[in-house]
């Protein structure tokens, strides 16, 4: 408690110099805050955005899929296996869907894209990013009409508007040539020219007729759990439930490499900027923290001389660093909190700068700055900066532990 008492009041000294080392460690929070809350919020919504686009955080599909898509690789059964899915903790919704590569034709070009079968009586905005972002008309009813949604660039390419023509060439599941024609119905626009520019929404059994499917059979079932993080982990617990030597359960690091790619090296960068923000505040604590060492050297001897305990120093010094890390970190709750909760509900608008395509990898990107900060990253932070704090007292420390009494006394 002695020692406790004493460190504390060491630190006030020199009140300018511990203050400012405060605000160091605290602006330091703050950084680091703002570096880990801006990322999760970022990775999350992209990889959110990307399962929302057609595959799914697990996607549950025919083996050998993945590696070269082709719509003669079916899924068997795939309605029992969505119902099957519904049921597993953390999965929010599963979606049964039909995905290939078309060219689409009006009276005006060809251009070539990907088509994207659903059933409209499952589907909604909710987990369908497309749907969501419907700027035009709607989505085609159920059963085996022939409705289409098509994105905005696409539509402009081939002179398209709601209930125009729109023929779609792909191949059947036998490899034959197959052609059918569908009207449009909506237009949507995410803000992403990949998927504005070549995805098409078709309905699954209208596609099912014309690529010779079976009603139980598609592409894959796309599943949406409740938080990405988890994704891999209900891999292994989707597989458990459903899987089988013909098919395959992917996580989306898997189905979507490029996102991953993405995610991965942002994510990279971001440790180093944390790491070089990190040590630039340990060496400030360790400055403030010697410089109180080396100015009490005479003070040391005569304590050392009276009978303390080289450890019982080693201490002292220690228990201010570690008064020196709660202040800090005091402070960088008390100037961070306005700071996350501007970025929480207001954001900083980027769109000016990044432009027409809010996109990395053919993903939406949003260009407000907002942050989301988990739970996990926030005690990851403050024990960080604690534990760097600390160990900057430690060489402090035993220099004061290991300046002999008789040479302490002589130093003024």
């Amino acid at each position: 408690m002695k020692v406790n008492k004493l460190a504390w009041r060491n630190l006030w000294r020199r009140k300018r110099r511990t203050l400012i080392t405060a605000f160091s460690i605290a602006f330091g929070v703050l950084l680091a805050v703002t570096f880990t809350g801006t990322g999760d919020y970022a990775y999350t919504n992209m990889i959110d955005a990307s399962a929302n686009m057609g595959l799914g955080h697990v996607t549950v599909e025919p083996r050998g899929y993945n590696e070269t898509p082709s719509l003669d690789k079916r899924l068997q059964h795939a309605d029992d296996t969505r119902a099957r899915l519904l049921h597993l903790p953390g999965v929010s919704n599963a979606y049964v869907r039909i995905l290939g590569q078309a060219m689409f034709a009006s009276a005006a070009k060809n251009v070539g894209g990907v088509f994207l079968g659903i059933d409209p009586a499952a589907e909604s905005g909710t987990h369908n990013l497309l749907l969501r972002s419907l700027v035009e008309g709607e989505l085609f009813p159920a059963g085996r009409g022939h409705g289409a949604v098509v994105g905005s660039k696409l539509a402009e390419k081939l002179n398209l508007s709601l209930g125009r023509k729109l023929v779609y060439t792909t191949s059947d599941a036998n490899g034959d040539i197959v052609s059918e024609i569908a009207r449009v119905s909506g237009i949507f626009r995410t803000g992403a020219d990949e998927a504005d520019g070549s995805m098409v929404l078709l309905p699954i059994d209208a596609v099912r007729d014309t690529l010779n499917y079976a009603p139980h059979e598609a592409s894959l079932v796309a599943v949406i759990v409740d938080d990405q993080r988890r994704a891999e982990t209900l891999t292994q617990a989707i597989a458990a439930q459903v899987g089988n030597p013909q098919r395959e359960v992917l996580p989306w690091q898997r189905t979507q490499p490029e996102i991953a790619g993405v995610v991965a090296m942002d994510r990279s960068g971001n440790y180093i900027s944390q790491l070089l923000v990190g040590l630039l505040v340990a060496a400030g604590i360790l400055n403030t923290l010697l410089m109180s060492v080396l100015e009490r050297t005479r003070e040391f001897g005569v304590m050392m001389a009276l009978g303390m305990a080289p450890r019982t120093l080693f201490r002292l010094v220690i228990t201010e660093s570690l008064w020196l890390a709660v202040l800090g970190l005091l402070l960088g709750v008390i100037i961070t909190v306005p700071w996350f909760l501007y970025l929480v509900y207001v954001g900083i608008d980027f769109s000016a700068a990044i432009g027409q395509d809010y996109s990395a990898g053919g993903v939406l990107v949003d260009p407000v700055l907002r942050i989301r900060l988990y739970r996990e990253s926030a005690l990851a932070i403050l024990a960080g900066v604690f534990t760097l704090t600390l160990l900057s007292g430690l060489y402090p420390a035993w220099r004061a532990a290991r300046v002999p009494p008789v040479q302490s006394l002589k130093a003024l």
